[in-house]
């Protein structure tokens, strides 16, 4: 008789929390949910973490892990994102799992496995509470001081056929606010996310002369990216942290306004050869500082200053884990003078303008002139000529916009921003299957990027994934709360189409679009499904003020969306505000 396969594996049981309620209540929309977050939350999660899905029955799983710290990081990982997405919902339909983990040596049959280190797993699933995560010995042993979290000894249990009692441990990551806390949240108030989660303030300009205000908030941009390499942190996007950008704040409003338990300040003295940095970490609720320190440097030492200030608030944050993280994914830095134009580049493109842009534009080629091989620099003027090709409906740009991005990745580029242009540009041509490729790429990459997720969002739009796109929008403006820009052109367009005319019109009014021809006619469409005439033909008159003689066949030959329905439902829009060929 042949001898069981077996092997050592960690386990993760998991199963839903009052299932049989939520089915009595509505079988169609629990199942619907339960496979919605199998397909966008757990499912990515099993193979970010490289598990295996080896047994499914109704609303539990059973998943295998090569690694102790891998199976606990996708616990964690995952019972925030299921968090995230219920405070959308009512509470009567919000889907809970509990977890639980083990470690050991379990026989192979076939797809499946078996043995005690499974049944352990499974009771030990059922001693967690909802939303949370509990461990066994096995695994507190392999994953103790390696994660930022908190293991808290809930002592032995005895359970059902196993034999001895068994140590368990429940995982607390400091940041779990879970569903009470979310709850007595008032409603301007952003729930903490389950990781540690903080925004960089853009850093002051203590320079005498006031044009080095690019330099400063390029040295913020590059914290801000540096520290969202780290997948154990939540980063607050760019535009949300600028918002506060040459204001007197209060730490704990920040704290409560962006939804970060910490929040970095500083500033950047340039003179001459010498440069002055200084950096403070502090916890938002309380105003206690966590960490502060001073970089007094010459100007040649710049990177090796950033990189340090960088590391030592990852450190403080989640100690070697997401510092080592951090240290791994470092891109190489450039010459100063290309760093320079780089960042005079991306304040230029930030503004969201044609003329900025052509400005953007200019200044990455001179950065690419002091490094042609920057994959970075290279990133970013595909990002410009793409946007730039918008404005101008301009084929030769989306060419170049391609030739860049193309550029950048066989250089590397590690921020997924080229791949989302590529991802972009397939889009506008109709070749979806190939946009769908390079936008997962991106998102692998930059999942915190917001040019990443806005290009993402709107390759969804596109498409006719509306629900995804409006995904990718809310978590943009999640990262992101306090942008008006990117954000709200991308909900205002996926909110219309999904018939949600006033908040599709909320979003229009908080994207404040000053020059976008094809977004002031979308504006009169949206206009025109809730009967206000007047006011749309109004936008469409801003339209025609940027592209004269503009009419709806050409409105339809130039929109890039996959279905038919989609270009006729704005087009329906349109003629309900009275316009006409």
């Amino acid at each position: 008789m042949a001898r069981p396969e077996r092997k050592l594996v960690a386990v993760v049981a998991a199963d839903v929390v009052g299932y049989s309620r939520l089915m009595g209540a509505d079988e169609a929309g629990t199942l619907l949910h339960l496979k919605a977050l199998r397909a966008e939350v757990i499912d990515p999660k099993i193979a970010q973490f490289k598990g295996r899905l080896v047994g499914t029955a109704g609303d539990s799983l059973l998943i295998e892990f090569a690694s102790a710290v891998d199976s606990l990081q996708f616990a964690v990982e995952t019972q925030e994102r299921i968090l995230v997405r219920n405070t959308d919902l009512p509470s009567e339909q919000r889907m809970a799992f509990r977890m639980g983990i083990n470690a050991g040596e379990v026989i192979l049959d076939e797809t499946t496995i078996y043995g005690d280190c499974v049944n352990i797993a499974a009771r030990l699933e059922k001693v967690s509470e909802p939303g949370g995560v509990v461990i066994g010995r096995s695994v507190y042993d392999q994953v103790n001081g390696k994660l930022p979290y908190e293991l808290v000894d809930l002592g032995d249990h005895t359970m059902k056929n196993i034999a001895g009692a068994v140590r368990a441990y429940r995982v607390e990551t400091g940041e779990q606010g879970q569903e009470a806390s979310v709850a007595i949240s008032s409603a301007k108030d952003l729930p903490l996310p389950f990781k540690p989660s903080v925004a960089v303030l853009p850093f002051a300009n203590m320079s005498a002369d006031p044009e080095q205000e690019y330099f400063s908030d390029g040295i913020t941009e590059d914290l801000i990216t540096e520290l969202s390499r780290s997948q154990s942190l939540f980063v607050i996007a760019r535009n949300s942290s600028f918002v506060f950008k040459g204001r007197s704040v209060n730490t704990t409003e920040v704290g409560r306004k962006l939804g970060v338990r910490y929040v970095v300040e500083g500033s950047v003295r340039k003179a001459g050869a010498r440069v002055r940095i200084t950096a403070q970490l502090i916890e938002a609720s309380s105003g206690n500082h966590v960490w502060a320190e001073r970089y007094d440097r010459s100007i040649d030492d710049l990177f090796a200053v950033q990189d340090e200030v960088t590391e030592r608030i990852a450190w403080a944050l989640v100690g070697k884990v997401g510092a080592a993280e951090i240290v791994r994914t470092r891109q190489t830095h450039t010459s100063l003078p290309a760093y320079d134009a780089l960042l005079r580049g991306i304040d230029a493109t930030n503004r969201i303008t044609e003329k900025d842009t052509v400005a953007g534009v200019e200044f990455f080629k001179l950065a690419l002139g002091w490094e042609p091989d920057s994959a970075r620099a290279h990133a970013w003027l595909a990002d410009a000529y793409a946007v730039l090709s918008a404005f101008r409906a301009d084929r030769e740009m989306k060419a170049l916009a391609m030739q860049s991005a193309m550029r950048a990745i066989e250089l590397g580029d590690a921020s997924g921003l080229a791949q989302a242009v590529v991802g972009a540009l397939h889009g506008w041509k109709g070749e979806f299957e190939a946009a769908a490729t390079h936008s997962q790429r991106a998102l692998a990459m930059g999942s915190t990027n917001p040019v990443v997720l806005a290009w993402g969002g709107y390759i969804c739009l596109w498409s006719g994934q509306l629900t995804k796109a409006r995904e990718i929008g809310e978590r943009l403006s999640r990262l992101s709360p306090l942008e008006h820009r990117d954000v709200h052109e991308l909900l205002a367009f996926t909110y219309y189409l999904l018939g949600e005319y006033e908040a599709s019109l909320d979003s229009f009014r908080r994207w404040d679009n000053n020059n976008y021809d094809r977004g002031f006619a979308n504006l009169a469409a949206c206009l025109g499904q809730l009967g206000r005439a007047e006011e749309a033909r109004l936008a469409w008159g801003r339209c025609l003020e940027r592209k004269p003689g503009f009419t709806l066949d050409d409105y339809k030959r130039g929109s890039p969306y996959r279905r038919q329905e989609d270009i006729e439902h704005w087009v329906d829009g349109l003629r309900k505000a009275g316009i006409s060929d």
